[in-house]
């Protein structure tokens, strides 16, 4: 398997992770991940990238969940947050829509996940590529990226 830079970047820091594969195709939704992986859609975190006034932030919120922008907004110190169009995803990034770790991004931006992982042993998110799942414990994943754990998603 050829490593992604967020595989690289968990093997440096010696964290323990698994990687969960499953088949890729165009489109596959967050929940279909989930259900590739025989896991709680709670527990599988899709990464958002925003931009404020002049800064962009990640935000990774389960995938049955949406992100509150009014909530990224003030968790980032911002008076309005916006999804960064998917076509300056890979510019900015390294990744591909689908595809985007909150790990090993061109640059560390300021990241924030959905306070609702404090309550999962392990979460899912991307390993980097479509068709690969990192399995990491929460607490270690915000330590790694200097994440904080924050109440961002919409209220169902």
């Amino acid at each position: 398997m050829k490593k992604t830079n967020a595989m690289r970047i968990l093997d440096s820091s010696k964290l323990e992770y698994e990687i969960k594969e499953y088949l890729e195709k165009d489109g596959i939704s967050g929940l279909e991940v989930a259900n590739n992986l025989n896991e709680d859609p709670n527990t599988v975190f899709k990464t958002l990238v925003t931009y404020g006034k002049d800064e962009n932030y990640v935000f990774a919120v389960p995938v049955v969940s949406e992100l509150d922008l009014k909530k990224a907004a003030v968790s980032s110190k911002e008076k309005k947050i916006e999804m960064l169009p998917q076509k300056e995803l890979f510019k900015k990034t390294g990744y591909v829509h689908g595809g985007c770790s909150p790990i090993g991004m061109k640059k560390q931006f300021q990241t924030f996940i959905d306070k609702s992982a404090l309550d999962r042993e392990y979460i899912y998110i991307s390993g980097g590529k479509i068709g690969m799942q990192i399995k990491i414990k929460p607490q270690e994943l915000a330590e790694l990226i200097d994440a904080k754990f924050v109440d961002i998603t919409k209220e169902s």
